[in-house]
Order: C-alpha cells, then sequence, then structure tokens
C-alpha cells in the first residue's frame, strides 16, 4: 500500500475533480474488473458529495458499474499519460486483456470490493445513484462520494500541490486524439 495514500475529507472531495482533468473509472462486478478513461467528470455537490460521469453505451465498465452500483474516479497524473491514452481508447469488450495490455495495477481497499488504479494522485469511491432516465437518454450517471483518498505529495489540508511538485505530477487535461494538457502555473488574484 502506498505510505502516501490519505484520507480527504468528503467535503473536501470536490477539490480533487474541480479542475478538471481527464480521469479514470474503475469498476468492477462478479470478479470482472475493468478500467476506463473519462474526460467529463464533474462534482455536483458538496453535502453529500456527489459527482457526474458521463459513460457511453458501449462503454464496457458502465456495465460493471449498473450491475454493481458502485465505481472509483481515479485522478491519474503526468507519468500515466500513455496509460490513460491506452485504457481510453481501447474496450474490454473487444480486447478481453486489456488491463495487461495496459500496465495498470489496481489495488483494493478494505471493505470496497472496486479496484482502485495504483499511482494516481487522487481517488474516490462512489455509490451508484440510480437515475435511469439521465443514464439512458444523456449517459449521465451521479454518485454519491463515500469516501476519498489523495497522495500527500500532491494534495494535503484540502489543496492541490501542482506549484510545488514536479511535473510528472500535473493532472491530464485531454483535448483530442493524443492530445493532453498538463496543469499549469498558479494564478492567485487579489
Amino acid at each position: 500500500m502506498n505510505p502516501y495514500f490519505t484520507s480527504v475529507e468528503l467535503e473536501k472531495a470536490y477539490r480533487l475533480i474541480n479542475h478538471g482533468p481527464a480521469t479514470l473509472v474503475s469498476a468492477s462486478h462478479d470478479g470482472i474488473e475493468n478500467v476506463m478513461a473519462a474526460s467529463w467528470v464533474c462534482g455536483l455537490d458538496f453535502t453529500p458529495a456527489k459527482l457526474t460521469v458521463v459513460l457511453d453505451k458501449s462503454a464496457y465498465t458502465r456495465q460493471l458499474i449498473e450491475k454493481s452500483n458502485k465505481f472509483v474516479i481515479q485522478v491519474p497524473n503526468a507519468k500515466q499519460a500513455e496509460m490513460v491514452h491506452y485504457l481510453g481508447t481501447h474496450s474490454k469488450a473487444s480486447e478481453q486483456d486489456k488491463l495487461s495490455h495496459s500496465d495498470v495495477e489496481c489495488f483494493y481497499v478494505k471493505g470496497i470490493d472496486q479496484p482502485f488504479v495504483s499511482g494516481c494522485s487522487a481517488w474516490l469511491y462512489c455509490e451508484l445513484i440510480p437515475l435511469e432516465a439521465n443514464q439512458r437518454d444523456h449517459d449521465l450517471f451521479i454518485g454519491e462520494v463515500k469516501a476519498a483518498w489523495a497522495d500527500s505529495r500532491i494534495f494535503q489540508d484540502g489543496h492541490w500541490l501542482f506549484e510545488s511538485a514536479g511535473d510528472e505530477w500535473r493532472s491530464l487535461h485531454y483535448i483530442a486524439g493524443k492530445h493532453f494538457y498538463k496543469i499549469g502555473e498558479v494564478l492567485d488574484v487579489e
């Protein structure tokens, strides 16, 4: 287990995704696990903490979430860019050994039966709030964040430390094709 894997207060969990990073969504059901990349993840509420994620009908991970009603959102970093791209452009539906080809490593947290991706900067464990019309008509899933963690080398006291951490820790922001941006410099206003 990563010694820097540190709990984040639920009322500050939205800060883990508020800056619009590309994310990884992981889920498992009946012994089958998968991880996919997703860019459309957004904080929704503070208390209880909630988020939204858009998952296309063709996404294999979506099926696992619909069956288990649970998932994990991860915030990957620059050193994971190739893995993130691979996970976003390959489907377990057509490539059963997708995870082994992507070099993704998963771990489990005691009491939670969903996979967490190693090496990320943050993790949010969610339970699905099933709203079938939203899921069917808009591919929009709402999760209540039940627990959150971050790597304390990059997130402490409710704040990201991008300005003082190494470049490899910067979050990814997906544009198109094979093109990402890394989060930029700090700009404070009065």
